[in-house]
């Protein structure tokens, strides 16, 4: 069973996305600030994936990336949402060493699929 952080200010996308992984049998453990996904990754918990938001509260999408791409110096597929969809963002997305990127609303069956893709 696939263990994923979804990491997003936005409850109702977090809810969302909880439901459609754990509809596919995936473990799913959530944050929804940039503090508590940092907390989670610090804890050593051992993710198979991590979804998050550019923008979050005290710490923002890019310092995730960061703690797991250089910190923790982790391969761990990264897929980062945000409603801001524009070339410079999903550019410096994946300078950081994200893997997908998706724009909001998310759609679970896009997403589901990607997520698959990168688990295999």
């Amino acid at each position: 069973m696939a263990k994923i952080l979804v990491c997003d200010d936005d409850d109702a996308v977090l809810k969302i996305i909880q439901i459609a992984l754990r509809n596919e049998n995936m473990e799913v453990l959530v944050a929804n600030d940039g503090r508590k996904a940092l907390q989670y990754l610090q804890e050593n918990h051992a993710f198979d994936l991590v979804i998050t938001d550019i923008h979050m509260p005290y710490h923002n999408g890019d310092e995730v990336l960061k703690t797991i791409r250089e910190d923790q110096k982790k391969n761990t597929p990264i897929i980062m949402l945000s409603s801001d969809g524009e070339e410079e963002v999903i550019a410096l997305a994946l300078k950081l060493g994200v893997n997908e990127f998706i724009t909001k609303p998310v759609d679970t069956d896009k997403l589901i699929k990607k997520i698959k893709k990168l688990l295999r």
